[in-house]
């Protein structure tokens, strides 16, 4: 009997549209279709990284003041996460699930960063997901060796 692959994948593949990086998970395309072949090592690897991607980025606009109500919204709502994701990184999914229905954020343990007071949920998936876009594509090029053949340019 074969066990199901760990993956970040959240169902929303902006990579099957051309984008070298997907818009819902982070990963690269290459890391994408390498996924299944990777080690749990390797797969562990990845999901840390990206993770820290998504506290890095998160912890710009959101602070977590109550991760047991975070959790328990997360699971009344059936957003998927794991139990080793660290906090910020799963607000990242609470706001990319129910960004248009959430009214008060503190409702789901979450405050606003210094520089994010006053935002809606949806301007905050809006902005971080700009920026994890941003990050991302950097960390993709971070990943190639040979820059000349990953569409990366040297700046």
């Amino acid at each position: 009997m074969c066990s199901r692959i760990a993956s970040p994948c959240v169902g929303l593949c902006s990579t099957t549209l051309g984008d070298p990086v997907c818009r819902g998970c982070q990963r690269t395309d290459e890391e994408i279709t390498a996924w299944p072949g990777l080690s749990v090592r390797q797969r562990e690897n990845r999901m840390a990284e990206l993770d820290s991607l998504r506290v890095r980025v998160a912890g710009r606009f959101l602070r977590v003041v109550d991760e047991a109500r975070l959790e328990e919204q997360m699971r009344r709502h059936r957003i998927r996460y794991r139990a080793d994701q660290p906090a910020l990184s799963r607000a990242v999914e609470l706001l990319r699930v129910g960004r248009d229905r959430i009214r008060e954020i503190g409702h789901y343990g979450l405050e606003p960063a210094a520089g994010a007071a006053g935002y809606s949920a949806a301007e905050l998936h809006a902005r971080m997901s700009e920026q994890l876009l941003e990050e991302a594509s950097a960390r993709r090029c971070n990943l190639h060796r040979d820059l000349s053949s990953s569409g990366c340019s040297r700046s």
